[in-house]
């Protein structure tokens, strides 16, 4: 079992909001992280860093404020199970996600506690903001086609292209989230089998089969590295991972009456995705391979609440442009 050298499971009465860093040596953006949430303008909540397996020397030049505990994982779990690990230590209504390479603005957890408060949404996606450029989008929630194809909404887009007020996504990036409990929890969290990408997908998937929604809060602004800890965009692990995982994500939750639309669109895209890069068709296939030798990945687990297929329908994109130019896909948010 992971030690943590706090003193085990979080104690005393429970903040509103509990946020969750999984770090994998994570060097020094771990830091900034959170020293991010140190200035925080919203003052009720804890933070468990899940050191997943770096070792505690890794955890030892971490300045920790007294919000924060640190847990030492004997080994890798992957960001998926660590999430779920740390998430159950503790009894908040709400739990936030936040990357050891995302970097908080001072207002984050205050605009996304308060749009959840307001909205009744189980999951609200922050904007995500390219830290090397800030004038460029990272994301601004996560979209997924009706060919299965999950893409970061805006990603390298300019600012201007990210929404100016609230509205609804297909779900939200696990880079920097807030998830309700109850929500997060009755789905059985992440999908651990994943390990690492699109565990965030899937869930907001389940989350909108179940008959949930997501909520994008343009004023909840992080800075965005990404990939610093599995080798970045591109990389052998990543594009293994993410190949594997999209098919599982697709296969997963696609409803069986989208599918005669879904599947033909989906081995279209799947055959294009492999010609267009001869240097990664190993790797591709090789992660196909994987994810057919396990069909018990094929199906979710059932829900216990459908939601409408209409509602179901209509979060997913439709449109082959905004897929090929990864564009934002939002809907007007409207109270339930």
């Amino acid at each position: 079992m992971p030690a943590d050298p706090a003193g085990g499971a979080l104690g005393g009465a429970a903040p509103t909001v509990q946020v969750v860093i999984v770090a994998y040596k994570s060097g020094a953006t771990l830091q900034r992280c959170v020293d991010s949430l140190e200035r925080q303008t919203f003052a009720d909540f804890e933070v468990v860093v899940w050191d997943n397996g770096g070792g505690e020397a890794a955890m030892q030049p971490l300045r920790a404020g007294p919000r924060l505990r640190t847990v030492v994982s004997d080994e890798n779990l992957g960001f998926a199970a660590a999430n779920n690990r740390a998430a159950a230590l503790s009894r908040s209504r709400y739990i936030a996600l936040l990357n050891p390479d995302a970097f908080a603005e001072p207002t984050w957890l205050a605009r996304l506690v308060e749009a959840a408060e307001s909205s009744g949404a189980e999951a609200v996606a922050s904007l995500q903001l390219d830290d090397g450029d800030p004038s460029l989008l990272d994301g601004a929630g996560d979209c997924m086609s009706i060919a299965g194809v999950p893409w970061r909404g805006g990603f390298g887009q300019p600012l201007s292209a990210a929404p100016a007020v609230r509205c609804e996504v297909f779900s939200a990036c696990g880079a920097a989230a807030l998830y309700r409990r109850d929500a997060f929890e009755g789905l059985g969290g992440f999908e651990e089998r994943f390990f690492c990408y699109c565990e965030d997908v899937d869930l907001g998937f389940r989350l909108r089969l179940s008959g949930g929604r997501c909520l994008l809060e343009p004023g909840a602004v992080v800075r965005h590295m990404g990939g610093a800890s599995s080798g970045g965009r591109g990389s052998d692990f990543a594009e293994y991972h993410g190949t594997r995982n999209r098919l599982w994500t697709f296969l997963r939750n696609m409803p069986l009456w989208l599918m005669p639309i879904a599947l033909p669109a989906h081995l279209l895209t799947v055959a294009y995705v492999l010609l267009r890069s001869p240097r990664l068709l190993r790797i591709r296939l090789s992660a196909l391979g994987e994810a057919f030798r396990r069909p018990e990945m094929f199906r979710a687990a059932p829900l216990s609440k459908r939601g409408s297929r209409v509602a179901v329908a209509r979060s997913l994109s439709w449109s082959p442009v905004a897929l090929s130019r990864r564009a934002v896909v939002t809907r007007p948010w409207r109270p339930c």
